[in-house]
């Protein structure tokens, strides 16, 4: 990572003298039992007001705690006291304290540095971390000496700081953490950008860090929790790798188990050109195996090409371990791989197969490293393009751009192709098994082939692909949501049971948390009661191993609990209602809502309604959310009484009336969301709509199980723009409805 200064939080003396002004609470914890706040894996904007963004460093977490006098104490992540094996780091840090006034509590991450004083890889803490004696660690402070980059502050003196916001801590982080020019070097703050990450984010690909860590400058800090306030975007890595055999595969899976890829390096690691002495031997290191990424049609390509380039000698230069039989191939063949980083043996962690290359020659192929200016290669062949997992190359032309923006299958949303084919192989097998997901998360999957939907031969098995594919979709949408669990135990004909809070111990990866007491209060026996909290593949499937067929989250996320971000109007047909008459409530609602300046999104609710959303601004309350749905379903009813109303007991609604709800827009009340499937009877999917369609006429029966991918692949993703579209302008549209309501009266 390179060496940057850190960048100086400047405010104006206003501000500064407000974030002074802020309240604190006195310091009463042991910062031995302290833990430190974590961050959720994420996918943050690179660019919004009010967010802040800082190098990901990989390294060893530590709370330091600095007394005046001198006394110093490192802690790990997990409380244990590190503070002996970085004798070099704690000298400097002792330098420090002794001229302390009064005691700090700092959270930053130990590294090792190299000899230009960049940090380094967590590899190079290692050595030091199980040495025993002074001279070992003497030995690996010469070779990388340990520095501390500081991000943040907890304690000062008396007050405990974890009530301020995110950037009042970084301003009194900065006033209170001022190491002299003799220790800087080993006693640093972390850079920062403010707002605009876009920079630091072009430097970390370019420089191969690890990722970001993108904070909401308005957040607490939250010891011991994993918060969303607090994100990591990783970087992935990507290049081309020789093929220089396979693995025998397992369970039902035909073909080949893994690819063995490897790359080409000289005896120097110098890399092979045209210039190079003829002659001079080269060899193929290995550099891994590759088992993700490859639909079946895709198996079957790559398995003939292998065959027909089967050898009893293997290409690579060393022997090498594998669980299944070996076998080896001439090596000509050339495949896209991303990965996340390269371990210390030299293998790629958690590689995808993407396609195969036929526009590099096999011996250039070698180990890139992040920094290497790359130029662009040539697209792959159409037969050969990554699988759902690759990046799409940019269009050259404005013409290609307007005819990929034409072509839906280019645009295609549906995804996880691995972890659809693993499921195919268990229900194929009719056993239960493990999935591995990527990051190398796993998750137990059982009774795949019991039936969800009887009447169609739909099963849990066909659910939790169907949820694997659009996840890239549906994620978004539920992403740092409490969520409500309906669960269908023996399918959509059994008794269901809904599942507020959740008493169970998941599975690792799957995110539960405690909800505010403001928000939540105690259960009357008292227990914790943990909420499943959506966002990532794991939960989502999770949920659906347990038989909960739809998602249905809060209409607030996580750290603004009590503010709505959408609100919606639920149109469910009463009693000699018909699909028509939700269309023309729907329709009726779209002409108010555009009388009124309203943005909104439809969707079908997957069984017989149809709702609409409306984008509101932050910090809008349930109440204010409500309210603006409850006018326009007042206004919506008085004028089409023969087919609208708000009656909310329903015996008292006239037949074949459509029942405009606005009280779902209460905390802690769902509807199921966009993408979800319902347990209706022929397995709806909940699907967001435009308004066009909405105008000629749709069927729930046109979105269900059965037909999806041609519709997601056709429309894209359509509930995007609820998250980009501007919200509405409460204000301007409350002062448009008192107008209205006076000219009204008037007339």
């Amino acid at each position: 990572m390179a060496k940057a200064p850190a960048r100086a939080l400047t405010v104006p003396r206003d501000l500064a003298t407000r974030i002074d002004a802020l309240p604190t609470s006195r310091w009463r914890d042991d910062p031995a039992k302290v833990r430190p706040m974590l961050a959720t894996l994420a996918d943050p904007p690179l660019s919004q007001p009010g967010l802040i963004y800082e190098p990901k460093y990989d390294g060893i977490r530590a709370l330091v705690d600095l007394r005046p006098g001198g006394e110093v104490h490192l802690y790990s992540r997990n409380g244990n006291e590190k503070t002996s094996q970085f004798p070099g780091l704690a000298k400097a840090l002792r330098a420090y304290a002794a001229k302390l006034k009064a005691p700090l509590l700092l959270d930053g991450e130990v590294t090792a540095l190299d000899r230009h004083g960049r940090a380094l890889g967590f590899q190079h803490l290692q050595s030091r971390l199980h040495a025993k004696g002074e001279s070992h660690l003497a030995a690996a402070d010469a070779e990388s000496p340990a520095a501390l980059f500081t991000f943040d502050i907890l304690r000062e003196g008396d007050e405990d700081l974890r009530g301020l916001p995110t950037i009042a801590r970084r301003l009194r982080l900065e006033r209170a953490f001022k190491p002299p020019a003799a220790l800087a070097h080993l006693l640093r703050l972390t850079e920062i950008a403010i707002d605009d990450g876009r920079q630091m984010h072009e430097r970390a690909e370019a420089g191969g860090w690890e990722g970001l860590i993108v904070k909401d400058g308005m957040g607490v800090y939250e010891s011991g929790r994993r918060a969303p306030s607090w994100r990591k975007l990783k970087l992935l890595q990507e290049q081309e790798f020789v093929i220089g055999g396979w693995t025998e595969p397992r369970l039902s899976r035909h073909g080949f188990g893994a690819l063995l890829v490897g790359y080409y390096a000289s005896p120097e690691g110098a890399r092979h050109t045209e210039a190079s002495p003829k002659g001079l031997p080269h060899h193929l290191i290995y550099a891994g195996s590759v088992g993700t990424g490859f639909n079946e049609k895709e198996l079957d390509r790559v398995w003939r090409l292998l065959r027909a380039r089967e050898t009893a000698t293997s290409p690579f230069r060393d022997r090498f371990k594998t669980r299944e039989r070996q076998h080896f191939v001439t090596p000509e063949l050339v495949a896209q791989i991303k990965f996340t980083e390269w371990t210390h043996e030299g293998y790629l962690r958690h590689p995808v197969y993407l396609g195969l290359r036929d526009d590099k020659p096999a011996r250039d192929v070698i180990r890139e490293s992040r920094a290497m200016a790359k130029p662009k290669a040539a697209s792959p062949k159409p037969q050969d393009k990554p699988q759902a997992a690759s990046r799409k190359p940019g269009p050259r032309t404005k013409a290609a751009a307007a005819s990929r923006r034409k072509t839906a299958a280019a645009d295609s949303p549906l995804a996880n192709a691995a972890i659809v084919d693993q499921l195919h192989e268990l229900q194929a097998q009719k056993k239960d098994g493990v999935l591995q997901l990527a990051g190398g998360q796993t998750l137990r999957v059982t009774n795949l082939s019991k039936l969800f939907w009887p009447a169609l031969k739909l099963t849990k098995g066909d659910l939790l692909r169907y949820y694997a594919e659009v996840g890239p979709m549906i994620l978004p949408v539920v992403a740092d949501r409490p969520m409500v669990m309906k669960r269908f135990p023996n399918g959509v004909a059994g008794p269901a049971f809904y599942q507020q809070r959740h008493r169970d111990d998941p599975p690792k990866g799957v995110r539960v948390e405690t909800l505010p007491k403001s928000i939540e209060p105690i259960t009357p026996d008292g227990e914790s009661m943990e909420r499943i909290i959506g966002g990532d593949l794991v939960t989502l499937l999770y949920m659906t191993q347990i038989a909960a067929i739809s998602q249905d989250p809060w209409f607030s996320r996580m750290g603004s609990l009590q503010y709505m971000d959408a609100a919606a109007i639920d149109l469910d047909p009463g009693e000699g209602a018909t699909f028509q008459h939700v269309l023309d409530t729907a329709r009726a609602v779209r002409e108010e809502l555009v009388r009124f300046g309203i943005p909104a999104v439809p969707k079908t609710s997957g069984s017989s309604g149809l709702h609409i959303y409306i984008p509101l601004p932050p910090k809008t309350t349930y109440d204010t959310g409500q309210l603006l749905c409850q006018i326009i379903a007042t206004i919506v009813a008085t004028k089409y009484p023969k087919f609208a109303t708000v009656e909310r007991f329903v015996k008292r609604r006239p037949r074949g009336t459509v029942y405009v709800d606005y009280l779902q827009n209460i905390l802690g009340k769902t509807i199921a969301t966009a993408y979800s499937a319902r347990a209706s009877d022929f397995a709806g999917v909940s699907t967001p709509l435009t308004w066009d369609e909405v105008d000629e006429g749709v069927h729930p029966e046109d979105f269900t199980l059965l037909n999806y991918r041609e519709r997601f692949r056709a429309s894209g993703d359509l509930w995007k723009p609820l998250r980009t579209m501007k919200p509405v302008n409460i204000g301007k549209v409350l002062a448009k409805i008192e107008g209205h309501g006076k000219t009204s009266k008037k007339s």
